[in-house]
């Protein structure tokens, strides 16, 4: 058995990222046309729109070490995105159905800052220093989309749930 690297390590959690990425990227249309609150439903289309900057970012990063983009089955973002999924079915017409699609986004804006948390700074030891720009930068606008995010469900969406109770 070969010995497994941190170079190796890194190559594949990149390889995890870029299916997770790709596949909210098919997931955020869907959370969109079932969002009630046009601020939320706005959210979720800037946010795709940041989504496929980062799949541009992650295939530079392949670039950067020479390989071809591709993804590896992650199955920690297909079963958050299925808990969407069921929110949506589930509280679909209901009041609380914006703080829970909320909720679901905020599990996958947390999936995404821990990789790219981690995948910068193994880019940092490995002396990567572009893939570290490409890597905080994505970094910086999951942290961002999480804060929006939680701002717009304390403001409008938690709000409008408990109101219906």
């Amino acid at each position: 058995m070969t010995e497994k690297t941190l170079e190796n390590l890194f190559y594949d959690t990149l390889k995890d990222i870029y299916y997770a990425e790709r596949k909210i990227a098919k997931s955020l249309p869907k959370m969109a046309r079932g969002a009630q609150s046009p601020k939320l439903k706005a959210a979720f289309e800037k946010h795709l729109e940041e989504t496929e900057g980062q799949i541009e970012r992650l295939q530079k990063v392949f670039d950067i070490l020479g390989k071809r983009a591709m993804g590896k089955t992650c199955e920690a973002i297909e079963g958050i995105l299925a808990e969407g999924d069921e929110i949506l079915e589930e509280y679909e017409g209901t009041a609380a159905l914006d703080a829970g699609l909320i909720s679901a986004a905020q599990a996958v804006e947390h999936y995404e800052i821990t990789r790219y948390g981690t995948l910068k700074r193994w880019a940092e030891m490995l002396e990567l220093p572009e893939a570290v720009r490409l890597l905080d930068e994505t970094l910086q606008e999951e942290s961002k989309t999480d804060e929006d995010l939680t701002t717009l469900a304390n403001a409008s969406s938690n709000p409008t749930a408990l109101a219906a109770e």
